[in-house]
């Protein structure tokens, strides 16, 4: 489904408010999304920058050039589409400012419920000249990049975060600034001697492998599956950190489009339930059948999930047991054998 944001993106350009980009020229779109066709006379080439895997392959299926990280310098423009995050919108800005030439257009456009306002306070105190329409539900925002952008790049800026001195982040991702307390509990009841191969599905940055990893020190091998591009960059560096010895693999990958190929003894995870704002069970169900998928006869699967939520239909349905470990205030361990 398209998403309100974009058409509240492209309107100043297709109204006429804002210039069409012409041919010869360079956009770069960030946290791009596949949307309505572009106006009539947008004829930049535009590099569209999105980590989640789940939005990079419609975007790759329609022939438009993607990567999952900025890459480049000196574009005419930019255009960027905001998210729940509010430092990931920043950070979004920080590279808009850093790779788009001087007195270039830098395009903004959220719903309410993305943070638009807050990111437009922000940009009038830091001295822009910011130019703003409502339309869709949300807000479009414009202005040009001044000759001396470093002081807003550096404020607007968001570097890794440090949790428990031991595990990098970055704003974005989940749980960005805190162990989540559903993935602590999870971790609380690995097992202490596994020694076959694992799968950590839906890893983020890494941290129910290396607690596999140190609760089971003869772990043969895991294998970290994760759709967000920033996220697995930071578990690599987790891994490599906290388990320099542990042989690792890492794969993007969007669990509710791409199956597992290999089989393993063990699949951990902590699924995702949420598609922007609103929940979504059925992309934990998806992660149950694609942790069915991935175990060899016999192997197990340990998940947490949230107490409300209804995985165990699905864990009944594609596993010969199942059945509840814990459960706290909040959340639920599960356990199934294939």
């Amino acid at each position: 489904m398209i998403r309100d944001a974009i058409k509240t993106l492209f309107h100043p350009f297709a109204t006429g408010t804002l210039p069409l980009p012409g041919e010869g020229t360079r956009t770069l779109f960030l946290s791009a999304e596949s949307g309505p066709r572009l106006p009539e006379g947008f004829a930049a080439d535009i590099t569209n920058v999105q980590p989640q895997r789940g939005l990079f392959r419609p975007l790759s299926g329609a022939g438009a050039h993607v990567v999952p990280e900025p890459e480049g310098e000196d574009y005419d423009s930019a255009l960027i589409l905001c998210g729940k995050h509010r430092g990931e919108n920043e950070q979004n800005t920080a590279e808009a400012l850093a790779r788009v030439r001087q007195g270039g257009l830098i395009v903004i456009a959220g719903s309410k419920e993305d943070g638009i306002q807050p990111l437009r306070k922000q940009l009038l105190h830091l001295g822009f000249a910011v130019e703003h329409l409502p339309k869709y539900h949300g807000v479009v925002l414009w202005f040009t990049r001044p000759t001396d952008a470093a002081a807003a790049i550096a404020k607007l800026t968001r570097p890794a975060q440090i949790i428990d001195a031991r595990f990098q982040t970055v704003p974005g991702t989940f749980s960005h600034d805190h162990v989540d307390p559903g993935s602590e509990l999870l971790a609380s009841r690995l097992p202490k001697d596994f020694d076959g191969n694992a799968a950590d599905l839906g890893a983020g940055w890494g941290y129910l492998s290396v607690m596999l990893a140190e609760a089971s020190p003869r772990v043969n091998r895991i294998d970290l599956f994760e759709a967000d591009y920033r996220a697995l960059d930071y578990a690599k560096k987790n891994l490599a950190l906290n388990c320099p010895e542990l042989p690792t693999r890492f794969f993007w990958q969007d669990l509710t489009g791409e199956p597992v190929k290999e089989k393993y003894d063990l699949v951990v995870m902590n699924p995702p339930f949420h598609e922007g704002h609103a929940a979504d069970p059925g992309i934990g169900q998806a992660f149950i059948k694609a942790a069915s998928g991935a175990l060899r006869i016999g192997g197990r699967l340990l998940m947490v999930a949230n107490r409300g939520l209804p995985y165990e239909p699905v864990l009944a349905a594609e596993f010969k047991e199942s059945g509840e470990v814990c459960r706290n205030a909040r959340f639920k361990v599960l356990q199934a054998k294939k």
